[in-house]
């Protein structure tokens, strides 16, 4: 078993730490939702109803319905500041006879285990429960919320009983409790003498589950039949499929957009520019081309400036 809770059962002056377990576990027999076909997972994610998005963890909150369409948003913030005293302790309030508290109040059974040197303390509180024949009345804070719970004891082992709190229990309203219904004593008679010819000692092992066991031995001939369907894929990998597949529309939008911003207005204005950009593009071919002809035009230029050059002075002297 693994601890789920750690803190100290304290009473007057006598702190004991402790380590806490879940004391019950349900059997069920689970079943996921599948595909009929080919037995794929069916996954579900985290949409917002306004804009219809995909949530993050992150950006989750607890929120309040106060009615009409309004929320309130609570963060993590909002809760530090709680008055959680008993966070890490079981603080015991009173001892009180076992009978006086109704069975409809308990909820869920866990199991206590001293830790460390606390063993002595935890049985020294174990066998003065037991001799006293009460439970005690503690409270305690178990995944950010307060409970009420009792301390008794079982199999030499302390369990603790979260409870209800009195709020919580509905009042019965139902409308033949203010019929006036009457029994005869005949009817009375006959019903107690049925009661003693049923009466037993409790014992819970004498009692199964026949659905789950009848369930599961449809499911034991269904392996044994081999009708056992495989997803063709592992279960992790649509997960990195729908992802790979997410980034390839988004890029395939990105494209789209790229493509259409041409058509906008502030796009307009670039053709104007292109034009020159050709011409310098134009120009630019023809300058790496020159080299290839270096040797004979070269010559010719060279010679046609230096006979510009000879006429000027002969004009000047003129």
């Amino acid at each position: 078993m693994r601890a789920i809770w750690k803190g100290a059962v304290s009473f007057g002056l006598v702190s004991i730490a402790v380590k806490l377990y879940s004391a019950t576990e349900e059997k069920d027999i689970r079943f996921h939702q599948v595909h009929r076909t080919d037995g794929g997972r069916i996954k579900y994610q985290r949409t917002c109803s306004v804009d219809g998005e995909v949530v993050s963890y992150d950006d989750i909150a607890k929120g309040y319905d106060i009615g009409g369409g309004e929320m309130v948003i609570l963060t993590d913030e909002d809760f530090a500041d709680l008055p959680l005293s008993t966070s890490r302790a079981i603080d015991v309030l009173e001892f009180v006879p076992a009978d006086q508290i109704d069975p409809i109040l308990f909820a869920k059974s866990y199991y206590l285990e001293p830790e460390g040197q606390a063993a002595k303390p935890y049985v020294l509180l174990r066998d003065a429960l037991r001799d006293a024949d009460r439970v005690a009345i503690v409270k305690i804070a178990i995944r950010q919320r307060e409970q009420l719970a009792t301390l008794r004891v079982r199999d030499d082992v302390l369990i603790l009983n979260t409870m209800m709190w009195p709020d919580e229990v509905r009042t019965p309203d139902f409308g033949f409790l203010d019929d006036d219904i009457e029994t005869r004593p005949a009817e009375l008679a006959m019903a107690s003498s049925l009661i003693d010819s049923m009466a037993g000692t409790f014992d819970a092992d004498d009692f199964t589950d026949n659905y789950r066991a009848a369930l599961q031995e449809v499911i034991d001939a269904k392996v044994e039949g081999r009708e056992v369907v495989q997803p063709e894929e592992a279960e992790e990998a649509p997960a990195a499929a729908i992802d790979l597949m997410a980034a390839l529309k988004a890029s395939v939008e990105r494209a789209r957009q790229a493509r259409s911003s041409t058509d906008s207005p502030a796009a307009e204005k670039k053709p104007a520019e292109k034009p020159a950009e050709k011409r310098a593009a134009e120009k630019k071919p023809a300058k790496k081309a020159a080299p290839a002809k270096k040797a004979a035009p070269a010559k010719k230029t060279t010679a046609a400036r230096k006979s510009t050059s000879a006429e000027k002075p002969a004009k000047k002297s003129a």
